[in-house]
């Protein structure tokens, strides 16, 4: 997870979170995210980018779409990052009080 630049992670995020994680509804919500159009040519170089490193996999949906879900070292990664971030927050948190 650590070789993921902030884009690949936040794609992660939307990928586990979405239902039917599909390239356009990938593409609504971190256009929604980050507030600007995201470009084709950044997006799917990326998914690309994390099948190729086993955090995700594309399967075709038909021959126009293709789905993309998280494999179980995806799953282990994201926790693995949320539990990292977690103890931090707290700590900033007990820090605040």
């Amino acid at each position: 997870m650590q070789d993921l630049t902030g884009f690949q992670r936040d794609l992660l995020y939307v990928v586990a979170g979405l239902e039917e994680p599909h390239g356009l509804a990938i593409k609504d919500e971190l256009e929604k995210y980050y507030e600007k159009e995201i470009h084709h040519g950044r997006l799917y170089p990326n998914l690309d980018s994390l099948v190729e490193k086993g955090l995700v996999e594309k399967s075709e949906k038909d021959q126009r779409t293709n789905v993309y879900t998280l494999t179980q070292r995806g799953h282990r990664e994201l926790e693995a990052r949320r539990e990292w971030e977690r103890k931090y927050v707290e700590s900033a948190e007990t820090s605040a009080t």
